[in-house]
């Protein structure tokens, strides 16, 4: 069970084209958001579309497989765990940011 502690697991489509970095060291990292459609009716018996963004980001041989084949608009599953940091901007402002760090991917429709 230790395995289910923080693991995340999504179906959704790219908002963004990929962005890529190469670090110093030769590692990749890829940065990219993905929206997850839920529907449902409301209380009037509408349908409703709530959609979700989730910031993503995968490192290494993930990452190039992101770079060579994903754009915007692809339909991915992915899954991975959710992480937290945070940094202050140049004005002193303290951000906090989630991201899924993705270590499995799938890539979903038509090419």
């Amino acid at each position: 069970m230790n395995t289910l502690r923080n693991k995340v697991q999504l179906i959704g489509n790219l908002g963004n084209n990929p962005e890529i970095i190469t670090l110093d060291s030769g590692k990749k990292l890829a940065k990219f958001s993905i929206a997850t459609n839920e529907s449902y009716k409301n209380a009037q018996g509408e349908k409703v579309t709530d959609t979700q963004w989730h910031n993503v980001i995968a490192w290494n041989k993930t990452a190039e497989i992101i770079e060579r084949y994903l754009e915007k608009g692809n339909e991915v599953a992915i899954e991975g765990k959710l992480t937290s940091r945070s940094y202050e901007t140049k004005e002193g402002e303290k951000r906090y940011v989630t991201e899924v760090v993705c270590n499995e991917l799938l890539m979903l429709g038509n090419k």
